[in-house]
């Protein structure tokens, strides 16, 4: 089961996404993919897309298999799910299996895949299922709950090694029952664009629009606004599991004392339509939204909030770990992060003083946090360099090195030279 001497070994990574789709976990796959290509194996990714094919991603190979129904109903998720395990099975040969949590339950194609074709299984957790499913407001019955529960418990023990990207994650697996000496802690990084100069052809590449909504301010007016306001900076997707009532609450409190503050929404779709729906309800003037953006965006965009804010609801502490916090942090901002203090995301803060932690309901706590960076400079500062002492321990250099080392040692574990770093900037 490892790798035979004097050849490359081989690793084949399943998840529902890989770009060009988007998605977050396609854009960590993509970098972790392209990174154990530069260190000499051989790469292969499964993944879905509108048709089957198979096209090459620089040295990576990419095979996509075409669904007739969409991934986002349970119905088109469940049809995912199925094809990814049984092509899973048909695919060539490899010494590594990674399996992802998109769509939910996939490690069952690594747990098939490495009990039939006796190889290594790796499973890479972003979100951690079933336990997940009530935080996201699906309703599941004990008799179906239960069981799942225990088959995943099991399966994840079959594992030669569960990736987790929280403390918080390691500790709820480890009450669960799962062996310690079977997960790693592997924290996500934050997108290249953010972290290393992009080549300057980025800068031309089109801009993706929409048709903007009354309330979305045009990316360059955002950017290069002359009235100039103090930007509390919402970036990315809201899910069931990233409440915003607070939000709009501690907003309204703020119009009230400080109208040169604003909360800037960036993002694209079911959460943020709910939430352009509120704003208009409540007429909240303060708050903003961008649409999404393209990567030679990303960094201008970012910068562009002087505190960042993050959401999540307080059941899903060690189910889950949002990743605008890496995006935060790569940028050198102070977050505030609405949420529980039992978590990777309020432990990073706070351990680093790059912020601060505030619970959800409690928009008042919330406001004059807000308020607080905004008048105190000595806060601001000190919360800014507190950023930059977090980032320290979340360089993708430093992760993919980690990650190529613990597949290698679970592929061969026979002593072996330590990994050179990947290169990490991506080509035009």
């Amino acid at each position: 089961m490892t790798a035979p001497r004097g050849r490359a070994p081989s690793v084949l990574f399943v998840n529902r996404v890989y770009p060009s789709d988007r998605g977050a976990t396609g854009r960590l796959l993509r970098d972790l993919a392209q990174a154990f290509a530069q260190n000499g194996w051989n790469v292969t990714i499964l993944c879905a897309g509108s048709t089957n094919a198979i096209h090459s991603d620089g040295p990576v190979s990419v095979h996509r298999i075409g669904s007739w129904f969409s991934a986002r109903r349970m119905f088109g998720g469940t049809w995912v799910l199925l094809r990814l395990i049984v092509s899973t099975l048909f695919m060539k040969r490899t010494d590594l299996i990674v399996t992802m949590t998109d769509p939910p339950f996939l490690v069952l194609a690594g747990y098939l895949a490495a009990r039939i074709r006796r190889v290594r299984h790796v499973h890479w957790c972003q979100d951690l299922y079933p336990d997940l499913f009530p935080v996201l407001g699906y309703r599941i019955p004990e008799w179906i709950h239960s069981p799942a529960d225990k088959i995943m418990r099991a399966v994840l023990q079959s594992c030669d090694r569960v990736v987790v990207i929280g403390r918080c994650m390691a500790r709820r697996m480890t009450k669960g029952g799962l062996d310690p000496r079977k997960i790693a802690v592997l924290p996500n990084w934050p997108d290249f664009e953010l972290v290393y100069a992009m080549p300057e052809t980025m800068d031309a590449a089109p801009i993706r629009r929409k048709a903007p909504a009354a309330t979305i301010r045009p990316w360059d007016r955002l950017i290069k606004d002359e009235e100039r306001k103090f930007r509390v900076l919402y970036a990315g997707n809201i899910g069931r599991a990233h409440p915003f009532e607070t939000i709009l609450d501690a907003a309204e409190i703020v119009a009230r004392k400080h109208p040169e503050i604003e909360f800037v929404f960036v993002g694209e779709g079911q959460g943020h339509e709910k939430l352009a729906t509120a704003r208009a309800r409540r007429g909240l003037n303060n708050i903003r939204q961008l649409s999404w953006q393209p990567a030679h965006q990303l960094r201008a965009i970012m910068e562009s909030g002087d505190v960042h804010l993050i959401s999540m609801s307080h059941d899903a502490a060690g189910l889950m770990v949002p990743s605008k916090l890496f995006s935060a942090l790569a940028v050198g901002r102070p977050c505030i992060f609405l949420g529980p203090s039992a978590s990777e995301v309020a432990r990073t803060l706070l351990d680093n003083r790059a912020g601060a932690v505030v619970p959800q309901g409690n928009p008042v706590l919330l406001a004059d946090t807000v308020i607080r960076y905004r008048l105190s400079s000595n806060d601001w500062f000190l919360a800014q360099e507190g950023a930059a002492r977090a980032m320290q321990n979340l360089m993708p250099e430093d992760i993919l090195r980690g990650w190529i080392d613990m597949a290698a040692e679970v592929v061969m574990p026979a002593p072996r030279p330590k990994s050179r770093a990947p290169e990490t900037k991506r080509a035009a």
